[in-house]
């Protein structure tokens, strides 16, 4: 490895502010042979949606247009990365239902790109992209950089995360028993309620009675959503 890029990545893995991370990654990418960056971060809550953290070197006129038209409704690279964490490449087949937008995109010298997200335990989900005006991205740069750009995707959600927690409301933490813990605990562990049932010595029935409780706690619709409720208020 280049010491330029040692270098880079060290600095970006000790930065503590979130604009110095994005500067030093800024240079980073640069260097890799990109002209632009974008990581935005967003909580999953309705509610909170005006929180989101949002840094790019994109044209002014593409971050006006990106609103006043709404983009985020159709942007096909957008919804990928909220359902996935596989990078994805700005290639013309992929906007074959959203041509004006692949236009405008291009206009504005955003040709060539992709994008990669991290989603994790709390609900936030993050995207960061990477984009030139010239030379397509070919399988091999995509396979030789995403290891960078993997490392830096996962540095900035870190700190913009952990800024975004402290934003967000704190929300209250019902009183959970020993048992419904210990229940919610394996089940974010990906066990069964069978499963639960047959580490804790109990009966199935009493697993999914518990679990009802947590739900009802909670104050959501299922046992996914109670695990995620847990992790997010630091119950288990």
């Amino acid at each position: 490895m280049e010491m330029w890029k040692k270098s880079q990545l060290r600095q970006l893995s000790d930065a503590r502010e979130i604009k110095s991370a994005y500067e030093i990654s800024l240079d980073l990418i640069q260097n890799l042979g990109f002209n632009f960056c974008s990581f935005s971060i967003t909580s999953p809550e309705a509610r909170h949606l005006h929180d989101t953290l949002n840094f790019n070197n994109y044209p002014y006129d593409w971050n006006t247009k990106y609103e006043q038209e709404h983009y985020g409704d159709i942007d096909p690279i957008l919804a990928h990365c909220r359902r996935s964490v596989l990078p994805i490449l700005w290639e013309d087949e992929v906007f074959s239902k959203t041509p004006q937008l692949r236009l405008a995109q291009k206009q504005q010298g955003l040709q060539h790109g992709w994008s990669q997200s991290v989603h994790d335990g709390s609900g936030l989900c993050s995207m960061f992209s990477l984009a030139r005006s010239s030379s397509p991205i070919s399988a091999y740069e995509l396979y030789e950089n995403l290891g960078y750009a993997i490392f830096i995707s996962h540095q900035l959600h870190g700190l913009v995360a952990q800024k975004l927690r402290q934003r967000l409301p704190t929300a209250s933490t019902p009183h959970l028993s020993t048992r419904e813990i210990e229940i919610l605990t394996l089940s974010a562990d990906g066990k069964t309620a069978y499963e639960c049932s047959r580490i804790l010595s109990i009966s199935e029935r009493t697993i999914n009675y518990h679990v009802q409780s947590c739900i009802h706690k909670f104050g959501v619709n299922n046992k996914i959503a109670a695990v995620i409720k847990a992790v997010r208020v630091g119950a288990i």
